[in-house]
């Protein structure tokens, strides 16, 4: 079954592609910071959002799917932004194997 691809206008928002990079922390371990990649174009859509309590306070976690033109190489490391929003990248996949439309299935990261 051939999945249906989006067209270039429904590709509206514009994201960047932070790329990881670690630097050690002098006591073993790594600090990692983000520099901007290129710029994308995408859709997105919000699949759930729920609410959980940490450290005794309420906190929430949304979940969306982006779709992007297909790209070789994005990792759970990397992150997308859009404008001051943060989404932490959880999978990424071609879902039809057709190298049109990368899936990325990413957690909204609250401040």
């Amino acid at each position: 079954m051939k999945t249906k691809s989006l067209s270039i206008g429904a590709r509206a928002r514009r994201f960047v592609l932070e790329l990881p990079l670690d630097h050690p922390d002098g006591f073993g371990g790594i600090i990692r910071t983000y520099a901007p990649g290129p710029q994308l174009w995408g859709a997105i859509e919000m699949l759930s959002g729920t609410e959980r309590v940490r450290a005794d306070r309420p906190e929430q976690s949304l979940t969306h799917r982006i779709t992007l033109r297909y790209r070789e190489g994005v990792t759970g490391a990397m992150r997308l932004t859009s404008g001051l929003r943060r989404f932490a990248i959880r999978a990424a996949a071609d879902p039809d194997g057709s190298k049109r439309d990368l899936v990325c299935l990413v957690e909204e990261m609250r401040a």
